[in-house]
C-alpha cells in the first residue's frame, strides 16, 4: 500500500498522553492537522499547522490539500459516529489510514460493566430523541450521544412525555479525561447539571410492563397523526404481512393518507417514500416522521401517481392503499405490489388484474364487539379487497 498523505486519528479526553505509537507517529509527522478547537487545545495544536473544520462542516479545504503529509483529529473510534466514514467516503482506499482509539460508546461501556453487544447505540448528537422510540421498553438499555451538556434535561423531558420517566439515566460527562463525571437520575426526576462532551445511559429496567413501543405490525390507530383516513390496525397489519419488509428495501406508499403503513415499514429496517396529494394529510405524515424519529429514512412527496412517479428511488415493494388504477398500475416498474380496495370500482379492477397476472387475492372482513342497547353485538366493518402480486 503506498504512503497515505491523510491520517484519522481518533484523540480521548485525555489528549496525546494514552495515544499508541503509530498514532503519536502520524500526528507528529502531519505538516496540517485538521479538527475541532476542542481536539486541537486537547492535541496542543496551534498555529498555522492547526485548521478547525468549517462550520457547516465542509471536507472541501481538507481535499484541496491532497498530497501533503495531514492529519484529521476526531473523537474516539472515527467510523462509529465519527468523521471518519463521511472522510473516507470522499477518498480512494489509499490516500488514508485510520487510527481509532476507544470511542464513547466502549469507554461507557467499560466504566457500567455492560455488554456493548446487548446494548442499542445511538448517535442522538445529530438526530432527534424519537430515534429511541423503537428501543426503549422495560429492560431495554442504550447509550446515546448527545448534542451538549443542555440535552440531558432535555433527553429526561421527552422519556417522561413518552411514559418513560422510570427510566434510570446514567450521565457520563467528558470519558476519559480528568474531567470524567459519572451520575445517574431517574428522568423523572432529573435535576443535573452537566457539561459536555457527554453521552447517557438509559437503563429501563425499572420500566413497568407494557411500557415503549410494541415491535412487529400493527400499531395502535392512536400512535398515529391521522384525520380518519388511515389503514387500520388490522388491516395494517395483514398489509404490513403481505409486503414482506426487509431490511434496507425501499418502499412507494402510494397515496400514503397518514403514512402509517410507510411508519411500520421503516420501524421493521425499510426506507419509504409516501405520496399524498392532499396538503393536509402531508402534513400528519411529516408529523409522523419527527415523531417516530424517522428522517432520512423516510420521506413525503406532495403528489399523486402516476405523475410524480418518475423521480422516486427504485422500489422494492409498492403499496397502494386507494384510488388504485389500471393506469398507475400499468406503469409501476417491477416490485412486489400490495393493493388494497374498498370500493367496488376499485375491487373490480383488482379481482380483473387477479385473473390475468395471478398473485395473491384475499378479502378482509373484520367485526368487532360494540353496545347494542343493554348487551352487545358485532359491528362489521367495511370489508377490503387486498391483491399481492406476485
Amino acid at each position: 500500500m503506498p504512503d497515505p498523505w491523510l491520517s484519522i486519528i481518533g484523540l480521548g479526553e485525555d489528549g496525546p498522553a494514552s495515544l499508541p505509537p503509530a498514532s503519536r507517529d502520524a500526528l507528529d509527522r502531519a505538516e496540517i492537522v485538521f479538527g475541532a478547537p476542542r481536539h486541537l487545545a486537547l492535541a496542543g495544536i496551534a498555529g498555522p499547522r492547526g485548521r478547525e473544520w468549517s462550520v457547516p462542516f465542509d471536507l472541501a479545504p481538507l481535499l484541496a490539500l491532497r498530497g501533503q503529509r495531514v492529519a484529521a483529529l476526531v473523537s474516539g473510534d472515527p467510523f462509529w459516529h465519527g468523521a471518519g466514514g463521511s472522510i473516507a467516503a470522499r477518498l480512494d482506499p489509499g490516500e488514508w489510514r485510520a487510527f481509532p482509539a476507544p470511542g464513547t460508546f466502549s469507554l461507557a461501556a467499560a466504566r457500567l460493566g455492560w455488554r456493548l453487544e446487548e446494548v442499542a447505540c445511538l448517535g442522538l448528537h445529530a438526530a432527534p430523541f424519537a430515534r429511541l422510540r423503537p428501543v426503549m421498553a422495560r429492560g431495554a438499555r442504550a447509550i446515546c450521544l448527545l448534542r451538549d451538556g443542555a440535552a440531558p434535561a432535555q433527553l429526561a423531558g421527552w422519556l417522561v412525555a413518552q411514559r418513560l420517566g422510570a427510566t434510570r439515566m446514567l450521565v457520563l460527562e467528558a470519558l476519559g479525561g480528568p474531567r470524567e463525571r459519572i451520575r445517574q437520575a431517574r428522568a423523572d426526576g432529573f435535576a443535573l447539571d452537566c457539561i459536555a462532551p457527554v453521552a447517557v445511559a438509559l437503563d429501563g429496567a425499572d420500566l413497568p410492563p407494557g411500557a415503549g413501543l410494541p415491535r412487529g405490525f400493527g400499531l395502535p390507530d392512536d400512535s398515529f397523526a391521522h384525520d380518519g383516513q388511515i389503514t387500520r390496525r388490522a388491516i395494517r397489519a395483514m398489509t404490513l404481512a403481505a409486503l414482506g419488509p426487509r431490511a434496507g428495501e425501499m418502499l412507494w406508499d402510494i397515496g400514503g393518507g397518514s403514512g402509517s403503513i410507510s411508519v411500520e415499514w421503516c420501524l421493521n429496517g425499510g426506507r419509504a417514500v409516501t405520496l399524498e396529494p392532499r396538503a393536509d394529510r402531508l402534513a400528519n405524515i411529516r408529523a409522523n416522521i419527527e415523531a417516530f424519529g424517522l428522517a432520512g429514512r423516510m420521506r413525503a412527496v406532495h403528489g399523486d401517481a402516476p405523475d410524480f412517479l418518475h423521480d422516486l428511488p427504485v422500489p422494492d415493494a409498492i403499496f397502494i392503499g386507494g384510488g388504485a388504477s389500471a393506469a398507475v398500475i400499468d406503469v409501476l416498474p417491477p416490485a412486489r405490489l400490495v393493493a388494497n380496495a374498498v370500493t367496488l370500482e376499485t375491487e373490480a379492477l383488482l379481482i380483473a388484474l387477479h385473473a390475468q397476472r395471478g398473485g395473491s387475492l384475499t378479502r378482509i372482513a373484520l367485526e368487532e364487539a360494540a353496545s347494542l342497547g343493554r348487551m352487545r353485538g358485532w359491528t362489521p366493518a367495511r370489508s377490503v379487497v387486498q391483491w399481492s402480486w406476485p
